[in-house]
């Protein structure tokens, strides 16, 4: 019968279980919609014949929150939800954030911090030796000794601190069934050890080969170099077909295992888990409690593929989902997109499709499928590889077909869309079908920054490939006719960043007119090449020193750079350019990012103390101490600026 699967234990008795297989244990409220990791699994075991019942955010200080079910016949499953428990409760400046957007209401404090090790400690206390199989981002980016942002400090593998058995990493579908296939056979956990895409414990690697050895956790607790040297073989063994089994050895001849990703998802398969009979919303249960913010996002949104080479530093989806691009075929897609267009709330827009790159419908070359992806290069950076297969052929193909359904007004693209991947194109036919018929006014894309500098450790193209997508967006939109904006997303405080190059981005943006609303400055999430420049200074690729920013003072001048027009930025502002040696910056003239403000800026003394030829300096007027110029001067300022300030919205009153 198509339902949500069971909460609690009428619901077990209605389907007339007496017992379900799987419990399992999410952070999140319970949302059966395929953008969520938790109803995929479910969904997918369920497939296979298992029963799962879910218990979603229980009390984890209270034992009994897990027996909802008793004891399942198979096994617990854990995850900490869509996000990582601690992204979810911190902003990056480690304060608590007012709204989770995975919780009825969006109340706060509904999971605990690093919900993955507290809930498998919650259940291991009650249920001694039953299986516990942790999976989703947070434990997928912890499997091994990591740093963590929010302690600042070196931890071990989650799989150790949960006190689970298996941990499933990546996206899970493959692994979640071979393993649950093995338990059901009556094979022990411990002796689970042959499923790809898994991590497990051991106490002897006598019965393993073709391995590689990583620095103890001993090593990295003592040497920072040592924990860069293990994250880069660990980042060039995340490929299906070339990567390697894993070794990390902890005190008392304890070992933490990793078997080389599960083979990416066929096209065939990919259909298949898009499929299964989701009911696409949250449980009714959570609706006299507000409903769940999380599902309007996504809701009338269509998942074309996964995976990305873009290959950014910061990011985590080389370890995640991986480089190799998996995509569903144009008859699943459109078959979703009719489900979504009999939805009696569906007002006609789809309000997204694509994945982490939108614009990525296959892999980068067709070695990756049989070989797997290069571990000394990039595909797209820091020039595009000249094996790469610039193609959007398939894609627009796929937006015209959707665009032309009954009941469809509009089909908008809202993922990341790669713009250097767009430039290597030379066929514009995308870019201009794209901005003729999936923008709305604006198109939201992820430059970070300007400096060649930092954008070399942001694995990011030159600056120069942005600029020249500039242009070609503002041409094609002029010759279209359509008045639409750039958005783009940009980065504060990322390694390499200094306070020089934060000016220079501030600079950037005075002279092209920007006023970014949002920034976001760099998190050091588990994981990922940033994070471990952040940590140990240097480059794990080269082993070479790279400026970090690690005073929050330090981070509060570079972010309040990028809103140098936020009076409430005024003294970090002036405070960075007087560091810089950069207080031309501060003045009246068009090129200055703000005004001065008392005598002592060098730009009041320029203008209160000039003196006339032969006599000596005179004294400053009320209005000069004041302003750091004459009245007259700051009246014709002010009045200037009003004369502007109209004059642009009378321009904007009449587009």
């Amino acid at each position: 019968m198509k339902d949500f699967l069971p909460i609690c234990r009428e619901d077990i008795e209605k389907r007339g279980w007496d017992q379900v297989d799987f419990t399992f244990v999410i952070g999140d409220a319970y949302v059966d919609h395929p953008s969520f990791g938790p109803a995929i699994i479910s969904r997918v075991l369920e497939a296979e014949g298992y029963r799962v019942g879910i218990i979603a955010q229980p009390d984890w200080k209270d034992e009994n929150s897990i027996n909802v079910f008793g004891e399942p016949r198979l096994g617990f499953l854990v995850c900490a939800g869509n996000m990582d428990s601690m992204v979810n409760h911190y902003s990056v400046s480690k304060k608590r954030r007012s709204k989770d957007f995975f919780t009825p209401g969006g109340v706060m404090g509904k999971r605990p911090d690093h919900a993955t090790v507290v809930y498998g400690n919650l259940i291991r206390r009650t249920y001694k030796n039953k299986p516990i199989i942790i999976g989703g981002i947070e434990a997928s980016l912890r499997r091994m000794a990591h740093y963590d942002y929010w302690d600042d400090c070196l931890k071990r593998s989650v799989l150790l601190d949960s006190q689970a058995d298996i941990l499933s990493y990546g996206m899970g579908e493959k692994s979640i069934v071979e393993i649950a296939d093995a338990l059901n056979s009556g094979i022990p956990a411990d002796e689970i050890t042959f499923v790809k895409g898994t991590v497990f414990k051991a106490k002897s690697l006598e019965n393993f080969y073709d391995y590689i050895t990583l620095p103890s956790y001993t090593e990295l607790c003592k040497d920072k170099l040592n924990y860069a040297r293990s994250f880069y073989i660990q980042y060039c063994n995340t490929d299906a077909f070339s990567g390697k089994c894993l070794v990390e050895p902890y005190p008392n001849n304890t070992y933490i295992v990793q078997n080389p990703m599960s083979p990416p998802l066929t096209t065939e398969e990919m259909d298949r888990i898009y499929a299964l009979p989701y009911m696409r919303n949250y449980h009714p249960c959570y609706e006299g409690q507000g409903g769940i913010d999380a599902i309007k996002e996504v809701k009338f949104s269509l998942i074309s593929n996964r995976g990305c080479y873009g290959g950014c530093n910061f990011c985590a989806l080389t370890f995640h989902q991986g480089r190799i691009i998996q995509a569903r075929s144009h008859e699943s897609i459109l078959a979703e997109a009719e489900i979504i267009i009999k939805d009696p709330d569906f007002k006609g827009y789809i309000h997204d499709v694509g994945g982490p790159t939108a614009n990525f419908r296959k892999p980068a070359c067709n070695k990756q499928l049989t070989r797997g992806v290069c571990t000394n290069r990039q595909c797209l950076f820091p020039k595009p590889c000249p094996n790469l297969q610039v193609d959007h052929s398939d894609y627009l193909d796929l937006l015209r077909k959707l665009r032309a359904l009954p009941g469809v007004k509009k089909v908008f693209i809202r993922s990341g869309i790669r713009f250097d991947y767009i430039m290597a194109d030379p066929d514009e036919t995308f870019f201009r079908e794209m901005c003729e018929h999936h923008i709305s006014g604006q198109l939201k894309v992820a430059p970070e920054h300007i400096s060649d500098t930092v954008l070399k450790t942001l694995g990011k193209p030159e600056n120069s490939v942005y600029r020249a997508f500039c242009k070609k967006y503002a041409a094609i939109n002029k010759k279209l006719g359509k008045p639409q904006y750039l958005v783009p997303y940009l980065m504060s405080s990322h390694p390499g960043s200094t306070l020089k190059e934060a000016i220079d981005l501030a600079e950037y943006l005075r002279d092209h007119h920007l006023s970014p609303e949002q920034v976001q400055d760099f998190y050091p999430t588990p994981s990922t090449i940033s994070t471990c420049m952040y940590y140990t200074g240097v480059d794990p690729r080269t082993m070479k020193p790279v400026f970090v920013e690690h005073n929050p003072h330090g981070k509060a001048m570079q972010r309040a750079l990028i809103q140098y027009k936020n009076p409430k930025n005024y003294d970090l502002v002036h405070e960075a350019l007087e560091l810089a040696h950069r207080t031309d910056l501060i003045g009246f003239e068009k090129k200055c990012l703000i005004k001065p403000r008392n005598k002592n800026d060098k730009a009041y003394q320029k203008q209160g103390k000039k003196s006339q030829k032969g006599k000596p300096a005179r004294k400053l007027t009320e209005a000069e101490k004041k302003y750091g110029i004459s009245f007259e001067k700051y009246d014709s300022i002010q009045k200037a600026e009003k004369q502007r300030s109209k004059q642009n919205a009378e321009k904007r009153r009449k587009k």
